[in-house]
């Protein structure tokens, strides 16, 4: 027969009224992650069009600065601010 002590999952929950729950995120890590979000989208908005309406006449618009070096920068850094707001520690009370 098992005794009642040699329980190994306790039902009993020991929090008391002054403590609070953590949360893995704050406010600030948030506002960084919408902000990431926001610079990523950007970027791909920037990357959008540049095509021709006629199949048979070039346009050179695919080939401009902003398609190719500052929408790729934007996403890149859209991408790092996003993993700093997930590495980021929430400031303690």
């Amino acid at each position: 027969m098992a005794n009642k002590n040699d329980k190994t999952i306790s039902t009993e929950k020991n929090v008391s009224p002054d403590t609070q729950p953590m949360f893995a995120f704050g406010k600030e890590n948030y506002r960084l992650l919408l902000i990431g979000l926001a610079v990523i989208v950007l970027g791909f908005i920037l990357m959008i069009g540049g095509g021709s309406d006629d199949p048979n006449k070039f346009n050179d618009t695919i080939f401009n600065f902003q398609r190719l070096t500052l929408a790729p920068i934007l996403i890149l850094s859209g991408y790092v601010i996003e993993i700093f707001a997930i590495m980021k520690k929430p400031k303690q009370k």
